[in-house]
């Protein structure tokens, strides 16, 4: 396991205090493991952050499991109970609020890093699925070994490793683990890659892991660079949240489709898996067809028109300007708010609020032109432009950067830059919480 131990004393700094994600598992065990080997030379402070999705007869067993192994080896434990899932996509439900809860804990710790098991199995197993169903440049890479979110550090030591190097390890070092039995079952898709497909390319090349890790790095490389190249051509076309045709049609097929698909993930967000590469054809038809008006029916009710030499969305929700009433769960261009019942966090990501103080329903919109706001222990108003340029937002984020009123329209908040004097904590005088996530397009 050089190479892991390598990776984690090159990406963590001395002194650091780390989070890592540990389910009882085997992949799980062997990195908190390893954080150990490293904790005295490197003086980390490690937060063990378990998560009981309450799916499996065994989960309690494995939380307590793991909570004495923090207790044993003096890490810190944050463990979590999952339950009620409101969705029919159980594994897209989790995932959110397993992030959620990580991002809970980093700021409690006040941690910048984050460390996962995914390992040299688990890469290929998601390079082949995504090339099955199909993905971009970018999807068909896997996962990164680092990867940025939400202002902290993904790290994935144990990328170099395969499934079968992992159990040697736990084997020599004697190191116990749970076993979850669900990973036998044929019954979910990656399940049958690992179990059918997997053992076969192992047969071909049984350091066929390597490879694939070398074909995830290139992609890495290719899709940066194509970012890039996108991203210019992107702002060229763009106008006023528009795609100027006649500029569009000058551009190669391929980087129109990813000008396509940028355009679209501002309007869809966490459900841009609704757009599939026939949705990008049907449109790029369009931008070509001699006809000056069309329209076309997107997924979500979506209708994108083609007007002469301009297209756009006829009926976003999301525009520049936009106001949406705060529900439990409100989505919005740059992330969600969610109503939560409480919280150790205390930075600008919290508000908190006193229904006495402010006139119901709350909304969430996007900034308008003289908008000032009473910020948290300043006397007087300051102007919401003048925040934005001291905290270094740039220009395209501040279009439609979310700013939550009350049904008076006086600014409470500026979610993740600012409080108002309306925020409670310091009193402790409040009955509303709202905790911001801010989103971003990562993996």
């Amino acid at each position: 396991m050089n190479k892991s131990i390598d990776f984690i004393n090159k990406n963590i700094e001395d002194e650091s205090t780390v989070v890592v994600a540990v389910s009882s598992g085997p992949d799980s065990m062997a990195l908190l493991n390893l954080l150990l080997e490293v904790r005295n030379e490197k003086k980390l402070k490690i937060v063990i952050a378990h998560i009981n999705h309450n799916l499996r007869d065994e989960s309690k067993e494995e939380f307590e499991f793991t909570m004495k192994y923090a207790k044993k080896n003096k890490c810190e434990f944050e463990g979590i109970l999952f339950d009620n899932y409101k969705t029919n996509s159980i594994e897209n439900e989790a995932r959110e609020r397993r992030y959620a809860f990580f991002e809970d804990i980093l700021k409690k710790y006040d941690s910048k890093y984050l460390l996962t098991a995914h390992h040299g199995d688990d890469l290929i197993e998601t390079i082949l699925m995504r090339l099955t169903r199909g993905s971009s440049i970018s999807g068909y890479s896997g996962f990164k070994k680092i990867s940025n979110r939400n202002g902290y550090t993904i790290l994935r030591p144990l990328i170099f490793y395969t499934k079968d190097e992992i159990l040697e390890y736990l084997e020599k070092k004697n190191i116990p683990y749970r076993i979850d039995k669900t990973n036998y079952s044929k019954k979910y898709t990656r399940n049958r890659y690992r179990l059918d497909i997997l053992p076969l390319l192992k047969k071909e090349d049984k350091d066929v892991h390597k490879k694939y890790l070398k074909f995830s790095e290139e992609l890495e490389e290719l899709s940066s660079f194509m970012d890039n190249y996108i991203n210019e051509k992107y702002d060229e076309v763009l106008v006023k949240n528009m795609i100027n045709l006649t500029k569009i049609k000058k551009l190669d097929r391929y980087v129109i489709k990813q000008i396509l698909y940028k355009y679209l993930f501002n309007i869809y967000k966490d459900d841009i898996k609704l757009i599939e590469s026939k949705h990008i054809d049907i449109i790029i038809d369009s931008i070509f067809d001699e006809k000056s008006n069309l329209e076309l029916s997107l997924p979500n009710e979506i209708i994108m028109q083609k007007s002469y030499d301009m297209l756009m969305v006829k009926n976003e929700v999301f525009s520049d300007n936009y106001k949406v009433e705060l529900k439990r769960v409100t989505k919005f261009p740059c992330g969600r708010i969610e109503a939560i019942d409480n919280t150790d966090l205390t930075d600008n990501y919290v508000c908190h609020l006193n229904s006495e103080n402010i006139k119901l329903p709350l909304y969430v919109r996007s900034k308008k032109d003289g908008d000032s706001m009473e910020v948290l222990n300043l006397n007087g108003k300051k102007k919401i432009k003048d925040i934005f340029i001291d905290e270094k937002i740039n220009k395209e984020k501040r279009r439609n950067y979310p700013v939550v009123v009350d049904s008076d329209d006086n600014i409470l908040w500026l979610p993740g830059i600012k409080k108002s004097k309306y925020d409670g904590l310091k009193s402790g005088k409040y009955d509303i919480i709202l905790r911001y996530y801010e989103e971003e397009n990562d993996e």
